[in-house]
């Protein structure tokens, strides 16, 4: 058994194993990887540009486009070099660092949907309390909460990770540096951080769905009972683009993670992993802007402006 310090580096095999297919996926994901960071800044820029968009609802979709621009720096541009110069190696410390952003991505992610939900849940529910409800205080935090949360909780992850021994192989079979696919590779006891990880998901993961599917229930209850068919239109239409995203982000997750031990395979996990990194991110400005009036008239004004 050899100590983790021995392993100064890691071999990440992204889709080496298809060499005829390095340079068409080096240009599909670059193309994937500009749209989608484009996208979302694109956002950005509009919700601060436009101050009728300065609202819980777009604050929170703000936020919800940088962590998606931060997870997918964090991860593509390293698949990109690979791909282009088949240099696959990553330090021991830049793969630590390189798992630690990939798994605040999805704790910072769903909190922020369930915050969307609840400002969803005031704005239906109790419309004549809104403003006094989700006031900007409670708005900022409950955003600095799920960044705080989403980042604090992956710590103790990534401490332990780091104090793993390798002692069979330093060749990750994934995209990136994943903590699965670390733990597989570690002749260290792993049942500590299983622990960790099913304690930190059901706190980011079950606890938020949780919450926003009991939003939700709210929500429809009270639609329903609304005699008005108008009304009825324009209160699902409010959360048709945010119930879109969460079904996508759950779905993937799922997918990633709880793949059925028969359907489990290495190709269909990293397939599974680009669609949450890269196609998730590149999804959630499109459905926001094609859905959302208020956003594609801020956009069309914007464009009049530039014009």
């Amino acid at each position: 058994m050899r100590n983790h310090t021995d392993v100064t580096e890691f071999m990440i095999l992204g889709f080496s194993e298809f060499p005829e297919l390095q340079r068409p996926l080096f240009i599909l994901f670059s193309l994937l990887y500009l749209m989608a960071v484009l996208g979302n800044l694109l956002v950005i820029c509009i919700i601060c540009a436009d101050r009728h968009l300065h609202t819980p609802m777009y604050f929170f979709l703000a936020n919800l486009s940088m962590i998606d621009i931060s997870s997918l720096t964090v991860t593509v541009p390293k698949l990109l070099t690979m791909l282009l110069t088949h240099s696959n190696t990553i330090s021991f410390s830049g793969c630590i660092v390189q798992m630690y952003w990939f798994l605040t991505g999805p704790g910072v992610e769903f909190l922020l949907l369930t915050a969307m939900a609840y400002d969803r849940y005031v704005a239906i529910c109790n419309p004549l309390h809104y403003t006094i409800i989700m006031n900007e205080r409670v708005c900022a935090f409950l955003a600095a909460f799920s960044w705080a949360t989403g980042f604090l909780e992956v710590i103790p992850h990534a401490i332990v990770t780091s104090q793993f021994s390798f002692c069979d192989s330093n060749v990750i079979n994934h995209v990136l540096c994943d903590l699965t696919a670390l733990m597989k590779l570690s002749c260290t006891d792993t049942a500590v951080i299983e622990t960790m990880n099913f304690v930190a998901s059901v706190f980011t993961t079950f606890t938020p769905f949780s919450l926003t599917l009991t939003s939700y229930v709210f929500i429809i209850s009270t639609i329903l009972k609304t005699r008005s068919t108008e009304g009825k239109s324009k209160a699902f239409s409010t959360c048709s683009s945010h119930l879109t995203v969460i079904l996508l982000s759950y779905g993937t997750m799922l997918g990633v993670y709880l793949q059925p031990a028969s359907l489990d395979s290495i190709n269909g996990n990293k397939l599974a992993t680009m669609i949450y990194i890269i196609l998730l991110p590149l999804l959630n400005p499109l459905i926001y802007s094609l859905r959302n009036k208020e956003l594609k008239v801020a956009l069309r004004k914007a464009i009049q402006r530039k014009s």
